[in-house]
């Protein structure tokens, strides 16, 4: 599969600028001069969509004519920022879009700022499904995602006297004007109830009765592919009731009863991820997945259905549906419901279908983030599903058992069904078993799902599984995130790499160009003076742009390892206090929410909070430290910091991590990496180069030894004087005002009887390759050398890449272009 790169069809400014005052008096009844900024920015993007409308209505028809194999992207989460700003940049609009509002008084770059991200995710596996669907638009490829509306995202993280807080993230309060909703596009979702049984033409028949509906409304964002010619869709989904409320209750006084049908069902699409520590959170999320999965199914079908009456029993030729991650798992079941059930298709051949349709990509090592469910639950909920569930697994069980004859400790490891108490259902397990391909996101990741995770079904179905190493689109994490890296590069080797990533090589010829070298310094600089602004506003006090700017934002996990970085934060302010050296100066920057349940990644953030306290007071430290915790870290938080970033951490312990994205963005914005060989690094490792990035830390296999071996952590606390000393001062309250027990968990953490993450095996190495890093940085020549190093060799982490590997391994799903 190829592309070609596309010019992108701009509007012109004036034809621009007479669109935003049509409605900005036609649609918001406004005066250009009564607008508030809020208002601009709905004129401006309602201009720009009235475009992209046209462009999505034309794709539509173009994928009909062409009776074009679709694939659709079934996700919790889609991390998607803000649509203003990247949708010009892949339309070609930014300049035209700038030079319409000047002439309007108004400047662009405040007018996107007014946008609020679409908090439709919380992390990597959200904002991968975002970068997929970007790619899926430039190649010219029918795909689609399937989420659920959001009103609430997973929560406005603020930082108060340390502590993370959370607040409600109302991002759709005063609406948003990149979704158009489809009310006679709305699909009715049954939930609990029970199965009745009849026989019709001597068959057993399962009927699902006396159920609940809720009534999924579909809204669609459109996906602008770079050049405008193809725009596709989100499709979301939020839950309203079947019945606005009961009119005979209302009627009898009773208003509240009236309505709590209405309040219950809408809970449905409140908030991302509602805690799942009580049995109703645990319910809620639940009725969350099986409602994108129904809503889903159910508009696909429509969709295929619609083509003729025979297209049900071709649906694996015309839809290919990935499921990203197992929080859509239920789909396995629901397909067979609906093939079964409503089609009356028999088991066999509804079976052959729902596996040549679904495909599974599991992004974790970690077998608590597996999902299980508890057989009662879905019992109550989704008695038809459990039902199907259970056949299911007899069925594949049966069929285990004839290729591992008399193993029924490998049948009871395999099983769908976890026999524990209370019995679970294992939703990995579901997808391996109901679909065609099991991919993970890293060549390592993968290989590890195939002999740690579940080797039995490796060995089963030794052709099912497959890697496709994520990777990230250059158009909204260079062209729209980084416009001064972009410019540079596309003057020195033309704009090919916008859609060929693999152009990027082409700098290499630059490497020892003194100017260019100096240009790449020089942008970078502005980068940095640009995230040296937004820690100036957030955080109240200054950073020199001309210090190194060392960053770690992600999720706040103990296997990412925020802890491992704060000991060598404390390390060197105690080389610097204490001893005297005069290192580098270097900015250290955090940012990352914590689940609000996790409170061991929340006490990581209060310790990395008063390390900073204590850093940012002490003028002994003459400028040459600082950090940062920048509060709640999203999309456009992340489009600023990755690009004025000069090092990536990465520090993962080996084993743990699927693959990273965020990996990939700062090396492509010309980062450099130091991390261990722990998922997308390997590849990353091998194809920038290891003297382009500080490799440290204990691999798998010796992560593994270590962990055979048995040996204790404070066995190697009491070997290592530097580590030593970092806890000692920690438990000192040297960090928090006196106080010697705020923070006794760190030693208990890392140096009690077990830490699963192997802090303090990994410090050492951890702190000589900072030293590196830093030595390096005073060589600015060097450094630039290997900043273009690592942005040449980033072509094979673009998500346009990974797509294609998608496309052509698992979808069959073809250009149309």
């Amino acid at each position: 599969m190829t592309t070609m790169p596309m010019e992108p069809q701009a509007i012109e400014a004036p034809d621009l600028r007479t669109n935003i005052l049509r409605h900005a008096s036609h649609t918001l009844g406004r005066t250009w001069g009564e607008l508030s900024p809020r208002e601009i920015f709905w004129a401006v993007s309602l201009a720009v969509r009235d475009r992209v409308v046209g462009q999505q209505i034309t794709t539509e028809s173009r994928y009909r004519s062409q009776g074009a194999k679709r694939a659709y992207y079934l996700s919790m989460e889609f991390l998607m920022g803000r649509t203003l700003g990247s949708t010009l940049a892949n339309l070609g609009m930014v300049d035209e879009a700038r030079t319409a509002l000047s002439g309007l008084n108004e400047d662009l770059d405040a007018i996107l700022n007014a946008e609020p991200d679409a908090a439709l995710g919380n992390g990597g596996l959200g904002r991968l499904a975002a970068c997929f669907l970007d790619s899926m638009a430039t190649l010219g490829l029918p795909g689609f995602g399937y989420g659920i509306n959001y009103e609430y995202g997973l929560f406005k993280q603020e930082i108060l006297e340390g502590r993370q807080h959370e607040r409600p993230e109302a991002w759709r309060a005063d609406g948003t004007p990149w979704q158009i909703t489809s009310p006679e596009q709305a699909c009715v979702v049954p939930l609990y109830g029970r199965v009745a049984h009849t026989s019709q033409d001597g068959e057993r028949v399962a009927h699902w009765v006396d159920c609940q509906t809720v009534v999924g409304v579909p809204c669609d964002m459109p996906i602008v592919g770079y050049g405008g010619k193809t725009v596709n869709t989100l499709r979301l989904f939020a839950a309203r009731a079947s019945d606005e409320f009961d009119m005979r209750i209302f009627n009898s006084g009773d208003y509240l009863r009236a309505v709590e049908g209405k309040v219950v069902s809408e809970t449905i699409s409140k908030v991302l991820y509602p805690s799942d520590r009580h049995q109703p959170g645990q319910e809620l999320r639940l009725i969350q997945e099986y409602f994108l999965v129904s809503c889903a199914i159910t508009d696909i079908m429509r969709r295929h259905v619609q083509s003729g009456p025979d297209m049900v029993g071709k649906l694996h030729e015309l839809a290919a549906v990935q499921l990203n991650d197992t929080h859509p798992a239920l789909a396995v079941a629901e397909l067979m419901r609906v093939l079964v059930d409503h089609h009356r298709m028999p088991w066999d051949t509804a079976w052959a279908i729902t596996r040549r349709t679904l495909a599974y990509t599991n992004h974790t090592l970690l077998p608590e983030a597996l999902e299980k469910w508890p057989v009662d639950l879905i019992g109550r909920v989704l008695p038809r599903h459990l039902e199907i569930i259970f056949d299911i697994n007899q069925r594949f069980l049966d069929d285990a058992a004839k290729a591992f004859p008399g193993d029924h400790g490998k049948l009871a490891r395999m099983s769908i069904i976890e026999e524990s108490s209370p019995k679970q259902v294992r939703m990995a397990h579901l997808a391996i078993v109901g679909s065609h391909s099991v991919n993970g996101v890293a060549r390592i990741h993968t290989d590890l799902i195939r002999s740690s995770l579940v080797p039995d079904f490796a060995e089963m179905y030794p052709d099912r599984f497959n890697n496709k190493t994520n990777g990230v689109t250059p158009r909204r994490w260079m062209l729209h995130a980084n416009p001064h890296l972009s410019r540079l590069i596309t003057e020195s080797i033309g704009d090919g790499w916008v859609t060929n990533l693999d152009e990027l090589r082409g700098l290499e010829r630059f490497i020892d160009d003194t100017g260019f070298l100096d240009e790449i310094t020089r942008v970078k600089r502005l980068n940095k003076q640009r995230l040296a602004t937004l820690v100036q506003r957030d955080l109240g006090f200054a950073v020199d742009p001309d210090a190194m700017f060392d960053a770690q934002v992600k999720r706040m996990h103990e296997y990412k390892r925020q802890l491992l970085n704060a000991l060598h934060v404390v390390h060197r302010y105690l080389e610097i206090v204490d001893d005297g050296a005069e290192p580098e100066a270097r900015v250290f920057v955090f940012s990352g929410k914590a689940a609000p349940g996790y409170e061991r990644a929340k006490q990581i953030i209060r310790l990395i909070c008063a390390i900073a306290d204590t850093v940012n007071r002490d003028e002994r430290l003459h400028g040459l430290m600082k950090v940062a915790f920048v509060p709640n870290y999203n999309v456009s938080r992340a489009e600023v910091i990755i690009p004025g970033a000069d090092l990536s951490e990465q520090i993962s312990t080996a084993g743990f991590e699927a693959s990273g994205t965020g990996n990939m963005k700062f090396a492509l914005n010309g980062a450099l990496t130091i991390g261990t060989l722990d998922g997308a690094n390997v590849e990353m490792d091998e194809a920038i180069g290891r003297e382009h990035m500080f490799i440290f830390g204990n691999t798998v296999e010796q992560i593994e030894a270590l962990r055979a071996s048995g040996k204790r952590p404070d066995g190697i606390l009491g070997e290592s004087p530097t580590a030593q000393r970092v806890v000692d001062a920690i438990d000192s309250g040297r960090f928090s005002s006196g106080d010697t027990g705020a923070f006794s968990w760190v030693r208990h953490s890392i140096a009690g009887l077990h830490d699963p993450y192997f802090h303090l095996a990994d410090l050492g190495s951890y702190i000589a390759a900072q030293q590196h890093a830093g030595q390096l940085f005073l060589d600015q020549r060097a450094w630039a050398q290997r900043t273009v190093y690592n942005i040449a060799r980033s072509g094979r982490f673009g998500s346009d890449r990974t797509i294609r590997e998608y496309a052509e391994e698992i979808w069959g799903v073809e250009p149309a272009i």
